[in-house]
């Protein structure tokens, strides 16, 4: 096991160096850590239990998330497995892995369900049999390979369901920005929240997203864009993240709204560096040309100097 580390990072730089990317590399990276295993008629425990394969490949791939959070966001993400201080929320790394694992099998794969997040809960049943529900955008992952690189790490998918991603049919749907807009501000939108921040900027410190999480009215049993209030509800994590606010600024930055986002960017400065790292570490996972890279490349230009 000491060995694996850095079996598994030279392999990664040297595929990286050749062009190979994402989920490929992760599974280009298996083989040279299992030439380790396979060196050995039997591999034990310190205490002499024998060690299966299936328990040693679990190993290797939380070495192979570790390396590649190491590499984009830096070895303090990459120790830290339980959100413990000094490290991204769990929200983070897992966009950032998604992200990263995506880049090989990518040029912005769409997925292939229906997108029913603006439609009203009446509609629903009418929609199902028209068929003219239209399909819902965002990055894609067979479940299995965010499940082998998330769970290693400690990042509960379930906590994230229906707030940065959506499972069906065994694929994993990394949310785009733009549908997180009523989760993070409810139904007044990004207007409202720039129109606060614009009128009071010591309000863009303290930002207070997801009021609908605090509306049980709001809650709808069919509607797609309400069960994230009944969901978040039952879920650890209700606060927002530095991811969270990355996207709060993205957003802003969408909708032309160039006082609030500067206000809130000031903010952000003064809260610490993650923001700014967060949005960094970012750009260069997405496509080149993407709209949501573009947004934080226009936003970063904006952060005050």
């Amino acid at each position: 096991m000491r060995e694996v580390p850095n079996r598994v990072s030279e392999w990664m730089t040297r595929l990286e160096r050749e062009g190979v990317r994402g989920a490929d590399l992760v599974f280009a990276c298996i083989g040279p850590a299992l030439e380790i295993f396979s060196r050995y008629s039997r591999v034990e425990t310190a205490e002499g239990d024998e060690v299966p394969l299936s328990q040693y490949l679990e190993k290797v791939w939380e070495v192979v998330g570790r390396t590649a959070l190491a590499q984009v966001l830096g070895s303090a993400e990459a120790q830290a497995s339980d959100g413990s201080a000094g490290a991204l929320e769990e929200d983070a790394r897992l966009t950032a892995l998604f992200l990263w694992t995506h880049r090989s099998t990518g040029n912005g794969i769409e997925a292939n369900w229906a997108e029913e997040a603006d439609q009203d809960p009446d509609e629903e049943d009418d929609e199902e049999n028209t068929g003219s529900r239209k399909a819902a955008k965002g990055f894609t992952l067979i479940f299995d390979i965010v499940r082998r690189f998330a769970q290693p790490l400690g990042i509960r998918l379930e906590a994230w369901e229906r707030r940065i991603i959506e499972k069906e049919k065994g694929v994993v749907r990394l949310l785009p920005v733009s549908e997180r807009a009523r989760q993070l501000f409810g139904s007044a939108g990004v207007a409202g929240l720039a129109d606060r921040i614009e009128r009071m900027p010591a309000a863009a410190g303290q930002l207070e997203l997801f009021p609908e999480l605090h509306d049980p009215e709001e809650v709808g049993p069919r509607a797609r864009r309400r069960r994230f209030a009944a969901t978040a509800a039952h879920s650890v994590v209700t606060q927002a993240t530095t991811l969270d606010r990355v996207h709060t600024a993205m957003l802003l930055q969408a909708s032309g709204r160039t006082n609030g986002l500067r206000n809130l960017l000031a903010a952000e400065q003064e809260r610490g560096p993650d923001f700014l790292r967060l949005s960094q570490c970012l750009i260069p996972l997405y496509p080149e040309g993407h709209e949501e890279r573009r947004l934080l490349e226009a936003m970063m230009l904006a952060a005050p100097r």
